[in-house]
């Protein structure tokens, strides 16, 4: 793709082929992350969790309490918390694995980020469904987790999804958005402008409907009952 492009292009994702305007600016918003960095090889592992991730999960508001008090796109939220719904094979696959044990999804996310606001509330809608006990914690108080679950091309990004057992360890992560979109915006950062990737990502999600966070979130449970880790991240260099 060239960095020039012309004003409507067409972006595949995840297989979806979805049309980029890009001949007006983004909309203005806080970034969803920082500090760009060179691309690198996602870090492989969990981490094995301390008591802070558990503190910060006791600590942090139900997804019903954080929409109520969000103020930033604020309108979004509160639709998509109505009406995000969850394909009855992706739900049953989320119940399935979850049965029997005691999971708690840690969320860092913030009402300002687009890619909190189109996937959060999907994943609390199968973490529902498969009685995952889901915690939002703000960055302010959730960097540590942000710092060592970082984005495919580096950055600290906002929402980063952490699985945790109940024991206490770290059983699997998803940052920042869902593995198509990730995988094809990490590298489009370095190849054409911000404005273009911006739109790629809202066309993808206006495409998608939160079906792709909300399977790999049923993937995610699934690795973790089977012993498993399914953890994409990346590391600071």
């Amino acid at each position: 793709m060239k960095h020039v492009l012309r004003r409507v292009s067409l972006c595949a994702v995840g297989g979806l082929l979805v049309s980029v305007a890009v001949s007006r600016p983004a909309l203005a918003a806080v970034p969803c992350g920082d500090g760009l960095q060179p691309m690198f090889r996602p870090a492989a592992g969990a981490v094995r969790a301390d008591s802070t991730l558990g503190a910060l999960h006791a600590s942090g508001q139900t997804f019903t309490d954080f929409v109520a008090a969000a103020k930033a796109r604020r309108e979004g939220w509160v639709k998509l918390a109505d009406s995000a719904e969850v394909a009855a094979p992706v739900a049953a696959r989320a119940k399935a694995a979850a049965a029997g044990g005691s999971w708690r999804l840690l969320v860092v996310a913030i009402d300002a980020c687009g890619d909190s606001m189109n996937t959060v509330p999907y994943v609390a809608k199968v973490a529902a469904l498969a009685g995952v006990d889901l915690r939002i914690v703000l960055p302010s108080v959730g960097r540590p987790v942000q710092e060592s679950h970082r984005s495919l091309d580096g950055r600290v990004a906002t929402p980063t999804f952490v699985l945790i057992d109940a024991a206490g360890n770290e059983r699997g992560c998803i940052v920042e958005q869902p593995r198509a979109l990730r995988e094809w915006s990490a590298p489009a950062r370095s190849a054409v402008s911000i404005d273009s990737v911006h739109a790629g990502i809202r066309a993808f999600y206006a495409a998608d409907k939160g079906a792709a966070i909300a399977m790999e979130t049923a993937e995610m449970l699934e690795a973790a009952r089977a012993g498993r880790t399914h953890c994409d991240r990346g590391t600071a260099r």
